[in-house]
């Protein structure tokens, strides 16, 4: 009987018997590298969830109360949109009095855009109005503009403070706080 020229090393081609199948070890390997590295997303996933729990995002709001100038600086019959962006107020100036009116619509929250030619303000949401004293008169706006605490400061600026709001329908825009006397 004569040797076969080709000799296998039986050490450099094991198999792995499972349920009588047989794996080679480089499959093996190569499977156990794609679980562990599947384990390692998981994980990664889970520890990304839970440092966004332990860091929250951090919402930086304007500050609530602010100084808008001197009654000088506001014309009579003029509705100033100086601080709609930076803090959602207008500034009106009436015949006897100046008031902050709130930027945010009754009816769903969009802004209101402010439109001089006709004298009123529009929201582009859904068509809501306000006369330029901020009583609505037109589209779904269940109730007129809010209004925002004024005072005169010791040297005479306008300050207005946000966290309070003074309500058209509940007889608020009476309340001196509500306005300034010129």
């Amino acid at each position: 009987m004569t040797q076969s020229s080709t000799t296998s090393d039986p050490s450099s081609n094991k198999e792995i018997k499972c349920n009588d199948q047989s794996i080679d070890r480089r499959s093996f390997i190569k499977w156990l590298t794609v679980g562990w590295a599947a384990f390692a997303a998981v994980l990664g996933g889970y520890g990304s969830l839970i440092l966004r729990y332990l860091f929250p995002n951090v919402l930086f709001e304007p500050k609530q109360s602010f100084r808008a100038g001197f009654i000088t600086d506001y014309n009579l019959g003029e509705v100033s949109e100086k601080f709609k962006d930076q803090f959602g107020v207008w500034i009106v100036r009436e015949q006897d009095k100046i008031y902050a009116l709130s930027t945010v619509c009754t009816h769903l929250g969009c802004t209101p855009n402010w439109q001089p030619s006709e004298g009123k303000y529009k929201c582009p949401c859904h068509g809501s109005g306000f006369y330029k004293n901020g009583i609505n008169f037109e589209g779904p706006a269940p109730r007129p503009l809010e209004r925002f605490k004024i005072e005169l400061s010791d040297t005479g600026e306008l300050l207005v403070d946000k966290t309070k709001k003074f309500q058209f329908e509940k007889g608020e825009w009476n309340d001196p706080e509500s306005f300034v006397l010129v």
